[in-house]
């Protein structure tokens, strides 16, 4: 019953479609025919599916919700992507966080965002009132395309998107561009929220392995010649979550495999500001072709600001436009365009974003050093950003790691939440701004020390 029910509100099973046989379904399950057919009078009494005399079971025409953890591979919960993210966002603001993805509170420019606060109180009234407009406040999505050009990336401000968030912004390309059952390839191991949003969309999701330059350029040719997928979706700098970067040769073979193959590619650039100094973006290279390009403002000004942006050519953007009036009516609030758009020309914002790269990249290096006094190593030695994607010492089962810490108010995640192909058991992301209280770095000494003791004889506990 619960194999039916799995496969109903994951959408795998429809109204209208036949059941397996009794007979079949008790071979595929390995159990008895009787249990078969007495789980099937259940459900057939409850009205999820139907017995048609003669013709077999079918799935009935009752509305079943949808369930998006019922999608794809059932996972284990401390490796669940949907999981690990709401542990990350309902855990304390005192609690320690290495597994999450923003910056303390402390991080932000709070007081730039009290400035602009006040300010907002002295606004029209249609801003504090009215709906945003189609595309977003034009004085916002100006700055973006100012920024944009800034990096090499004509963008006018009518190619620029509003959306209510990052998340978002993806979601209303995914929308537009595929349908339940088309194919997406992401990088292994990749940003764990890809996962989940494309689950939610019922897509077919495959793994490339990804290195140090970018994508494993064999991989991702044999994929698209077996897969055929609709999309790429990845982050070309500052990686998530291994922090590394493409490299240009790799970027330019991309594009041309991506053209040879009809593929779109979709970039999502949130850690732009980040970088040190501008790395190769596969959105300007290919000029808004066949890449679009998302971002937001959550991880440098304020999560709580929630606001992205899509950047595309033009006949996109105007269907995107349509949709997400279909789907929220509007752009996103006037008031946090306002309050992001006066933060962002607030003189005090270069000085800012200068100060958190400085400040990220002392703190990725105390917390190496703190990481290797517990044998732990970073796969890849990031240009910016704060992650380091490191592998835990004695082939430790970060998954196991990250359950246990759960119980003493310490999030980690794990590397198979990131990972399409679950390989990635020894490694673990590690936020390095949410590293600073030293609480963490003793439980997962404690923990590491437990998992990998060894009693006399060598001989691993049971």
């Amino acid at each position: 019953m619960n194999d039916i029910r799995r496969r109903i509100t994951s959408r795998a099973l429809v109204a209208g479609d036949k059941l397996p046989s009794v007979r079949g379904c008790a071979a595929r399950l390995g159990v008895s025919p009787s249990t078969v057919a007495e789980a099937y009078d259940v459900l057939a009494a409850e009205g999820i599916i139907l017995a048609r005399r003669g013709a077999g079971f079918f799935v009935a025409a009752k509305p079943q919700p949808f369930a998006v953890s019922e999608t794809g591979p059932q996972l284990a919960r401390e490796v669940d992507p949907l999981w690990v993210a709401r542990q990350s966002l309902d855990a304390g603001t005192d609690a320690p966080k290495p597994g999450c993805g923003w910056l303390p509170e402390d991080w932000m420019p709070v007081a730039a965002l009290r400035r602009a606060m006040r300010a907002l109180a002295a606004a029209p009234d249609a801003v504090l009132t009215e709906y945003g407009s189609s595309k977003g406040a034009a004085g916002l999505r100006r700055h973006i395309s100012r920024l944009l050009f800034d990096q090499g990336l004509a963008c006018p401000p009518d190619q620029v998107l509003l959306t209510g968030s990052g998340s978002q912004a993806l979601d209303l390309v995914c929308r537009m561009l595929l349908r339940p059952g088309d194919t997406v390839l992401v990088d292994d191991p990749c940003y764990f929220n890809f996962q989940a949003l494309l689950r939610a969309h019922q897509i077919r999701i495959v793994g490339v392995p990804y290195t140090p330059e970018g994508p494993d350029l064999d991989r991702f040719e044999a994929a698209l010649g077996k897969h055929r997928p609709r999309l790429y979706l990845t982050n070309s700098a500052l990686h998530n979550p291994t922090g590394a970067t493409i490299s240009a040769p790799v970027a330019h073979r991309v594009l041309a495999l991506a053209a040879q193959h009809d593929l779109i590619i979709v970039e999502d650039d949130i850690f732009a500001a980040f970088e040190p100094d501008l790395s190769p973006r596969l959105a300007t290279l290919d000029g808004l072709e066949r890449v679009v390009r998302t971002g937001s403002f959550s991880k440098t000004l304020s999560a709580s600001l929630r606001c992205g942006y899509i950047a595309a050519r033009g006949d996109w953007i105007e269907a995107l436009t349509d949709l997400q009036v279909a789907v929220n009516f509007s752009g996103p609030s006037p008031m946090v365009a306002e309050l992001l758009h006066a933060v962002l020309t607030d003189g005090s914002c270069r000085k800012h974003l200068e100060a958190l790269r400085n400040r990220l990249s002392r703190c990725r290096a105390e917390t190496q050093s703190q990481l290797a006094d517990l044998g732990i190593r970073p796969w890849v030695q990031p240009r910016g950003g704060f992650y380091l994607w490191c592998e835990l010492p004695g082939g430790a089962d970060a998954a196991a790691i990250a359950r246990a810490a759960l119980q003493e108010g310490l999030v980690l995640a794990p590397g198979n939440v990131f990972s399409v192909s679950q390989s990635m058991t020894p490694f673990m992301r590690f936020n390095v701004s949410q590293m600073q209280d030293r609480s963490c770095g003793r439980i997962l000494g404690r923990l590491l020390e437990a998992a990998t003791r060894r009693p006399p004889g060598g001989q691993g506990e049971p």
